[in-house]
C-alpha cells in the first residue's frame, strides 16, 4: 500500500491575541510539488524504516523522518490494537523544518496507511488527534484531507490556554471555515534556502511565548485584509489583488514577527521575486521557504532567485496548487 501526500504553504496565522475567545486560525495553500511518497508492508515484528534514495538524503533528514514515523506508528498501532510489525519505505521526500509541513504529512501518511491496512477509513482529523498534529494550525491536516486554499478557525481559549506552535500543543485540529479550489493557471515558485540554523522545536516555543499576544489592532487589520481582499480576489480570480494582499500580510501580525526573525536573505528573496514580476511573494510559516505567485512563465523569477541565493545552497521548485488531498494507492 502506497500513499502520496502534498506539501503545503502556511501563509499566516490569524489571531495570536486571543481576546475574542479564540486563538490561532490559519491560512494556507496545498501544493502538488514537493510531495511525500510512503510505502507500507507488514513484517513479523517492530517498526522498520528504509529510504529508496538513502545516499541523497542528509543524516538530519533521515533521523527526523525516522523519529516522526516511529512516533506516529506507535501511537496508531496502540490506538488500533495492532500486533506484529510494519516496514515503511520512504520513496520521495522534501526538506524538513523548512515551512512546507513535512512533519504533519509524515504523521498523517503513517496513520492513514495503518488505519486503511486494517480496514478503518479514518478521517485526517481523527488521525491527527491520535498522532498529535494540528495543535496550532489546521492547514496541514486540511491539505492532507481535501487540498486547495484553506482557512481554519483556530481554537477556543478554553481548549488552548497558551500560545504554542503545533509541535508543542496538545489541542485538537481546528475547524476549517473556508476552502476553495486554487486557480490551476497560477504557478507557484518555491525557493528553499538550505540554512543550518532553522526555527523549530524549543526555539519556536520560546518565540511564541516571548512575542504573544500580538496587538489586537494587528489581528483586526489582518482579518480585514483576508476577508475583504485576499479571499474575494481568489474567488474572482484576481491575481493582482491576491498578490497585493499576500505582500501586505508579510508585515502584519505574527507573520511580521516571523519575517523579522529570519536571515536577511529571506527578505531579499521576496523583494527580488516581486521586482522580477511575481504578483505576490511570501515566507511559509517560520521559513526558510519563500514562495511567489505568477500566471506567467517563471523564467525571470527563477533567475532572480538564483541571483539572490548566489553561493548559498538551495532548492528551486516550480509547482502549482493541488485541489485534492492525499492519494492512497493499493498494490
Amino acid at each position: 500500500m502506497i500513499i502520496k501526500t502534498p506539501s503545503r504553504l502556511h501563509i499566516t496565522l490569524i489571531d495570536l491575541n486571543g481576546s475574542q475567545g479564540r486563538v490561532d486560525g490559519g491560512v494556507g495553500l496545498t501544493l502538488e510539488k514537493p510531495s511525500l511518497v510512503l510505502k507500507l508492508k507488514p513484517v513479523e515484528r517492530g517498526i522498520e524504516l528504509e529510504f529508496s534514495k538513502n545516499r541523497n538524503l542528509s543524516l538530519n533528514r533521515r533521523k527526523d523522518f525516522q523519529s516522526k514515523i516511529e512516533s506516529a506508528a506507535v501511537k496508531m498501532m496502540d490506538f488500533l490494537g495492532l500486533d506484529g510489525g510494519f516496514n515503511f519505505k520512504v520513496e520521495k521526500t522534501y526538506p524538513n523544518h523548512a515551512g512546507l509541513g513535512s512533519g504533519t504529512q509524515i504523521a498523517l501518511a503513517v496513520g492513514k496507511l495503518l488505519s486503511n491496512y486494517v480496514g478503518h477509513d479514518l478521517s485526517a482529523w481523527k488521525i491527527a488527534q491520535i498522532v498529535g498534529r494540528g495543535g496550532t494550525s489546521g492547514i496541514g491536516v486540511a491539505a492532507f484531507q481535501e487540498g486547495g486554499f484553506v482557512v481554519d478557525g483556530g481554537h477556543r481559549r478554553s481548549e488552548k490556554l497558551e500560545f504554542l506552535p503545533s509541535s508543542a500543543s496538545p489541542a485538537s485540529p481546528p475547524p476549517v471555515i473556508a476552502r476553495y479550489d486554487f486557480p490551476q493557471d497560477w504557478k507557484v515558485l518555491i525557493v528553499v534556502p538550505l540554512f543550518e540554523n532553522r526555527i523549530s522545536g524549543k526555539k519556536e516555543v520560546n518565540i511564541f511565548q516571548e512575542y504573544c499576544p500580538v496587538p489586537l489592532r494587528e489581528v483586526e487589520k489582518l482579518s480585514h485584509l483576508l476577508l475583504m481582499k485576499m479571499m474575494p480576489a481568489l474567488v474572482e480570480g484576481d491575481l493582482d489583488a491576491f498578490g497585493d494582499a499576500l505582500n501586505i500580510i508579510q508585515n502584519v501580525g505574527f507573520k511580521k514577527i516571523e519575517n523579522q526573525l529570519q536571515n536577511p536573505l529571506i527578505g531579499e528573496l521576496m523583494e527580488s521575486l516581486r521586482l522580477a514580476g511575481a504578483a505576490g511573494a511570501g515566507m511559509s510559516s517560520f521559513g526558510p521557504t519563500v514562495y511567489a505567485i505568477t500566471d506567467k512563465r517563471p523564467n525571470e523569477l527563477i533567475k532572480a532567485a538564483e541571483d539572490v541565493l548566489g553561493c548559498h545552497e538551495g532548492e528551486i521548485i516550480i509547482s502549482k496548487a493541488q485541489n485534492h488531498g492525499a492519494e492512497l494507492i493499493t498494490e
